[in-house]
């Protein structure tokens, strides 16, 4: 039995950027006494699309995979099977000097500004530096900079600032500013925002969706922030231990969700008016996610399901169509709305 998690084929269009098949990530687990060490499985067979201009959200709890998908589609992390291709390219096995003129279209925003940013440098080098690197004169280079600077809404006359000297919501703008300095055409934002203050998260969130529609850039936005990804994003990939159970347009998903992983994650989501909020049912979830070192059989939501049958605990369901709106989902028995 097949275990791929792969989307039903469809033909690349011409706007296809990145395409995702099969990804896999494993990583070796603790070494136990007497035992050999186990192996987690944290990215299992996961694809997808992503169109030029596009903003698709991947979203699911804490250690179900997102980050490593983002950083191995940056090929900060080797994957372990699959393929990556970018602009029809398969990247996946290039050699860094392979991947050198890929690399300045095809950038990521990190988490935590402060760890991301190079604490002995000003920001005039670290904004210069991927410039330099892709042979700009350092008159040139800093030009650049401050052209980024005033770009993100920050002041130029700070280029000779340390990254210490500005406040989180600024040092994420730099380090936007520096995913930019490359003229990207791709950019993985891993959960850009979460670090932040809830005035600023906003404030981010704004920059991005202006400099994506200002720039024309694809958009793979990490978070678990589900009003943030419906706000910004075009489609969204909800994942569960390693794989997408659900994946499709916003609206189809958000207004009516087709795996009971999706359904439990809308249902926590905070309602603006406080009388539908008072009439909806929250549903919640029994125990904590598995282990990905020992995942369980068949369907890997199955424990905590509960519409879960037999066949779920046997059979691993793969993603295929559900209703007439692009939208796919890996479940025995979707609620097809």
């Amino acid at each position: 039995m097949s275990h791929s998690n792969a989307p039903a084929p469809t033909p690349l269009t011409d706007s296809t950027l990145l395409s995702v098949r099969d990804l896999t990530k494993t990583f070796p687990g603790r070494r136990r006494l007497g035992r050999p060490a186990s192996r987690v499985r944290a990215v299992d067979g996961v694809a997808f699309d992503l169109a030029a201009g596009e903003t698709l959200g991947l979203v699911g709890e804490s250690g179900c995979g997102k980050s490593t998908t983002g950083r191995m589609l940056v090929r900060l992390l080797e994957p372990t099977a699959g393929t990556v291709a970018f602009d029809n390219q398969d990247i996946t096995h290039l050699s860094q000097r392979q991947l050198r003129p890929t690399r300045r279209h095809l950038q990521m925003i990190f988490q935590d500004p402060y760890a991301s940013l190079n604490p002995r440098q000003t920001v005039s080098r670290i904004l210069s530096e991927p410039l330099l690197i892709q042979g700009k004169s350092a008159r040139a280079a800093r030009h650049r900079a401050a052209e980024l600077l005033e770009l993100v809404g920050l002041n130029p006359e700070h280029l000779d600032r340390h990254p210490y000297q500005f406040s989180g919501g600024q040092a994420q703008r730099i380090g936007i500013a520096r995913a930019l300095a490359t003229g990207p055409r791709l950019i993985v934002a891993d959960e850009p925002v979460s670090a932040l203050d809830v005035s600023v998260q906003a404030q981010i969130v704004n920059l991005l969706e202006r400099l994506q529609h200002e720039l024309g850039l694809a958009l793979l936005f990490i978070a678990h922030d589900l009003s943030v990804v419906k706000r910004i994003c075009d489609r969204v990939a909800v994942m569960y231990l390693g794989r997408i159970v659900e994946i499709g347009d916003k609206h189809a998903v958000y207004d009516a969700p087709a795996h009971p992983y999706t359904q439990a994650l809308l249902s926590a989501v905070p309602l603006p008016d406080p009388a539908a909020e008072r009439r909806r049912e929250r549903i919640v979830l029994l125990g904590d996610p598995p282990s990905p070192a020992a995942p369980p059989s068949g369907c890997s939501f199955h424990p905590r399901c509960p519409k879960a049958q037999d066949i779920c605990r046997n059979q691993r369901p793969a993603l295929a169509a559900v209703g007439r709106e692009g939208r796919q989902a890996a479940c025995h028995f979707p609620t097809d709305h």
